[in-house]
This record gives structure tokens, sequence and C-alpha cells, in this order.
């Protein structure tokens, strides 16, 4: 198995794992969310996704820690509490993606990759 089907397992294993968690399947995306896809295009998405990611979930140390991801206003908000993907502790919790240290590219793409999954699955139903 190379890594990429590694990775892919790893992302569907998550994504089973978490539609048993009642919170995290409280999250779907709302017409609004699926007018901005429709909108922007799942490419623009994917760049907003990168983006935030960067910015709100790399560094080691996050100021506002467990607080820096809104609930609502852009689908990738919603996925990222939707995927754990919201804070470095659920990051830890359901990712295993250690705390208090800089995200590596490889982890941000990770991250991303899984919210991506669940935009598309979303998206599509």
């Amino acid at each position: 198995m190379d890594n990429k089907e590694y990775e892919t397992m790893k992302i569907e294993n998550i994504l089973e794992r978490l539609s048993k968690s009642k919170f995290r399947t409280s999250f779907h995306l709302k017409n609004k969310d699926m007018d901005y896809i429709d909108k922007k295009g799942l490419d623009v998405i994917n760049d907003h996704a990168r983006d935030f990611i960067y910015k709100r979930l790399s560094p080691a140390v996050i100021p506002n820690e467990g607080k820096q991801t809104p609930t609502k206003n852009h689908p990738v908000f919603i996925a990222q509490h939707a995927t754990a993907t919201c804070c470095r502790k659920c990051l830890y919790k359901w990712h295993k993606i250690e705390m208090n240290k800089e995200l590596s590219k490889e982890e941000q793409e990770y991250i991303v990759k899984v919210i991506m999954k669940w935009i598309n699955r979303e998206y599509n139903y």
C-alpha cells in the first residue's frame, strides 16, 4: 500500500469514527453554504481551507486555542467542527496530531483533505 492509499484509508476511517459522534454529526452545510460553494467553486473553497488551517491551526502556540474557529458563515468552518479539525485539542483527540508544535506541511495537507472530503460528501447529497 502506498502513502496515498494509506492516507485515503486513514481519512475514511476517521470520517467513519466521527459519524458516530452526536456532536460532530450535528454539523451540516446549509443552503447558503451550498450557494457559496456554487458561486466560488470547490477549488476556491480548498484554497480557503488551506489558508484557514495555515493561519488558525498551524502555529505552535495559538492565543485563542479552542475558540479560533467560528461555527458558521463559511463551509470550511462548519466542516472543521464536523471533522474535529477546529482546534488543536480536537486535532489531538481525534487525529493524534500533537499539540504545542507547528503543524508540518504534510499535517496541514492532511487536514485540508479531511475537510474537503467532508464538504464533498455534504455537497453531493
